[in-house]
């Protein structure tokens, strides 16, 4: 059985439609609306071996509440794959703040489009041209998040809410709620994500 589920309705019928596409007739593929932060809504769900939250718990608005009710879900020796945005500190601090600029209308989200957009254009024409590469495909060719590029840079300047961690801090959180940490990637102290693997405890 697989639980799929979302507080954004939009991804709700995005997932909605990747089953309609692909696996129409499978009844144990099961999606839904919800919130991680809603309790009854999380006990509704059961628990399941594989908890997969990658890269959203710290879109909520109260990550350290959604990473809490975000363990419901694990069944006895389950495991819980998440990644959350690593803390860098006063960088951190100043990526919130262009979000939020971002995000106040359209005059902030065009005062960032024109301060970003250059940048991520220059960086990327000399990455290519060092690679030896033709600067134009990277905005042709198929980008590997299933996105195209620009929708990605506007999905990282305008991604509200913004939380982060740092990973000594998230493992702290799941080892005093009866979790090991069994794998680890880090992002190198950038701004990407840490990325986790934890298992319950095996009781006896």
């Amino acid at each position: 059985m697989v639980r799929s589920f979302d507080y954004d309705p939009h991804s709700v019928a995005c997932t909605l439609e990747l089953k309609r596409r692909y696996f129409p007739d499978d009844p144990d593929w099961i999606i839904g609306q919800g919130s991680v932060l809603d309790v009854d809504y999380m006990k509704s769900l059961g628990s399941h071996d594989l908890v997969y939250a990658w890269g959203v718990l710290h879109h909520t608005g109260q990550m350290w509440q959604a990473l809490a009710k975000a363990q419901m879900a694990v069944a006895p020796q389950g495991k819980l794959f998440i990644a959350i945005y690593n803390d860098q500190g006063i960088k951190s601090i100043l990526w919130k703040r262009i979000k939020e600029i971002f995000c106040s209308g359209p005059l902030g989200k065009t005062f960032i489009i024109l301060m970003f957009f250059p940048y991520y254009i220059i960086r990327g024409v000399a990455a290519d041209l060092v690679r030896m590469k033709n600067p134009l495909r990277r905005y042709l060719d198929s980008y590997e998040r299933g996105m195209s590029l620009v929708t990605d840079w506007l999905d990282w300047l305008g991604g509200l809410p913004f939380e982060v961690a740092k990973p000594e801090e998230i493992f702290v959180f799941y080892r005093d709620r009866g979790f090991n940490l069994i794998n680890l990637k880090t992002c190198g102290g950038g701004h990407g994500n840490n990325q986790f693997v934890f298992e319950i405890v095996k009781n006896g």
